[in-house]
């Protein structure tokens, strides 16, 4: 992260170059002849709190030159930019002191572009020039550490071990921004490889990254494994961010951060130069605050790519996902299933009490509710005490759990990304495996030695002992979880014995929703819809549906969002709020999970 003083040096250096910020950031005779801070509240440091917000913290965002950054949407930052009140310059130098500001205490960032500014710049004067490349123009992003870019920065994957190899290329999806006129602002943390590791562990904890945090609550789980890209954008660093998914691992952190999710059909976005995990569920999604910025986000990375043969069968809009886009009175006539026994029974009281009384909300504007669209083989794939993705094992059938898969697919896959690196001796599981424990001290490769890893290392051993074998058991197990949560699953309950219902709606803090989803490779999005009471964490309304179902489920996804944004008094407990940073000074580790 970049020092104040860093970041002053940068802001002056950019105005004495004649940079397209179209004023001075900051004075030079001022910065020279007054260095000490005499009002340091409520921007340089949290004003202390007592009484009822004693535990909470106070980050206030200022305004940008003169534009109000913090929520700002991506068509409202277009719109100062087309006028020329502000420059993409000047958004970037805002988001790094809102950095500074917050993000000691939430550690979202792993590490910073260093080129930043100077991409800012030539795409202002791209701007100037008459040419704008679309609706990512200018607009700063950040990429979860496992995605590669080509670049000065790392890609580790949160760990040491990867620190100074070379990745061959930039992953396709960061190509794809980077064409689109994105800005690339940096890496955001995550939980160390993606929580591939171990089976227990402290969310959004990296050896190199820290203990990643949410804003909202930050003793307690950010949500994972893409938690800096949700804490980021929940604390508006940045517009949106980029995370992956194998199991849960975009729409956790979205949800748990009040932030709109997408998690794609695997496939409808390129894998390649993204550190794997499992080729059968992995997925690279977007965290936005709304869903037009999500969608825009999407349609930035989306498409086919020769490297990952999975996108090659995509069945996708060739002019993007915000022509899908609507408004709440395209309710009318929308038909919504609730698969009560197969997920909401086994949410709180309180996240159903919140999400029935916003599907009445939905239900008052024309969709039609029906309840007990159950998936026929829930029985199987659900466990009812929380997310397992080694049910099957659990139940004594590891022929029939998505474990069996994962850890064989991460002992080729993850062979096969470290091939192609360059500047590094790590080139297989069992080096990852030795260098942990080499270092065990930060590393935490043995079990109980490092609070962030009380498992050790045991996903990865799990993974050693799989030998990456394709096998009877892991064909068996693919075949069944394919089948338990497609035609016997979402797609049985969309059916819905011949009363087709347009998406399933779920309540997406539930592990067994993400277990799901994951296992059918299909799509799942989640809307801010509520704040636990107790924790003060967020949690989410989610839209499932069928593979290559994005359009059908962004149309719905935003008719919603319309309701949650429109009806004044009566839906502001149902949107997204922003972050309270209760116990904004815990530095605990493991966090809680709650």
């Amino acid at each position: 992260m970049l020092s104040r003083g860093a970041l002053l040096a940068i802001g002056v250096a950019f105005n004495a170059i004649g940079s397209s910020a179209g004023r001075h950031l900051y004075n030079t005779t001022q910065i020279l002849g007054t260095q000490t801070l005499d009002s340091p509240y409520p921007y340089e440091v949290p004003v202390l709190q007592d009484g009822v917000n004693a535990s909470s913290g106070q980050f206030p965002m200022p305004t940008c030159n003169g534009f109000t950054l913090e929520e700002a949407t991506i068509d409202q930052m277009q719109e100062a930019l087309s006028k020329g009140t502000l420059t993409s310059v000047q958004i970037v130098m805002c988001y790094l002191q809102r950095i500074w500001q917050t993000d000691e205490y939430i550690r979202s960032i792993m590490e910073l572009n260093p080129d930043i500014l100077e991409i800012a710049a030539s795409l202002d004067l791209e701007r100037k020039n008459g040419h704008v490349r679309g609706p990512l123009h200018g607009i700063p992003f950040l990429v979860k550490d496992n995605i590669a870019t080509k670049d000065k920065m790392e890609t580790t994957a949160g760990s040491w071990m990867l620190l100074g190899s070379v990745v061959p290329r930039d992953a396709h999806v960061v190509r794809r921004l980077r064409e689109s006129g994105a800005v690339l602002m940096g890496h955001a943390t995550l939980s160390e490889w993606a929580d591939m590791r171990t089976n227990s562990y402290s969310e959004g904890y990296s050896a190199r990254g820290g203990q990643a945090r949410s804003p909202y609550n930050l003793t307690t789980n950010p949500g994972g494994s893409s938690s800096g890209s949700g804490g980021a954008v929940a604390a508006n660093i940045g517009m949106f961010s980029l995370g992956t998914e194998t199991d849960g691992s975009v729409i956790s952190p979205a949800e748990r951060n009040a932030l709109v999710g997408i998690k794609p059909t695997v496939g409808l976005t390129s894998r390649a130069g993204v550190i794997p995990e499992c080729h059968n569920q992995d997925t690279v999604g977007c965290l936005a605050r709304t869903v037009r910025d999500a969608t825009y986000c999407l349609d930035g990375i989306y498409g086919q790519d020769t490297r990952d043969n999975y996108t090659l069968i995509q069945k996708a809009p060739s002019n993007g996902y915000t022509q899908y886009l609507t408004s709440k009175s395209s309710l009318k006539g929308a038909v919504f299933g609730l698969p009560w026994l197969t997920f909401w029974q086994y949410s709180s009281a309180e996240q159903q009490t919140t999400l029935l009384s916003l599907i009445s909300l939905i239900e008052s504007h024309g969709a039609t509710i029906i309840n007990g669209t159950e998936l026929p083989s829930r029985e199987k794939i659900i466990n009812p005490e929380g997310w397992d993705w080694d049910f099957g094992s659990t139940r004594g059938y590891p022929n029939e759990s998505e474990y069996t898969v994962v850890k064989v697919d991460f002992y080729n896959d993850i062979r096969a990304y470290l091939s192609e690196l360059n500047n590094t001796d790590i080139r297989s599981l069992e080096d990852i495996m030795q260098y942990n424990i080499d270092n065990v001290g930060t590393e935490g490769g043995l079990p109980d030695v490092h609070p962030a890893f009380a498992g050790g290392q045991d996903g990865f051993n799990a993974s050693l002992q799989s030998g990456g074998v394709m096998d009877e058991t892991y064909w068996q197990a693919l075949s069944f979880m394919h089948r338990a949560t497609r035609e016997d699953g979402i797609d049985a309950a969309l059916y819905n014995s011949g009363n087709l219902v347009d998406v399933l709606l779920v309540p997406s803090d539930l592990g067994q929703v993400t277990n799901v989803a994951a296992q059918a490779g299909y799509p799942l999005i989640t809307l801010p819809a509520g704040i636990n009471s107790e924790t003060g964490m967020p949690f989410g309304l989610g839209l499932m549906g069928s593979a290559w179902s994005e359009g059908t489920m962004l149309k719905w996804a935003s008719a919603i969002e319309d309701v949650q944004l429109s009806g004044g008094q009566e839906t502001r407990d149902f949107r997204r709020t922003l972050p309270k940073w209760l116990d904004y000074r815990a530095k605990n580790v493991p966090v809680n999970n709650v």
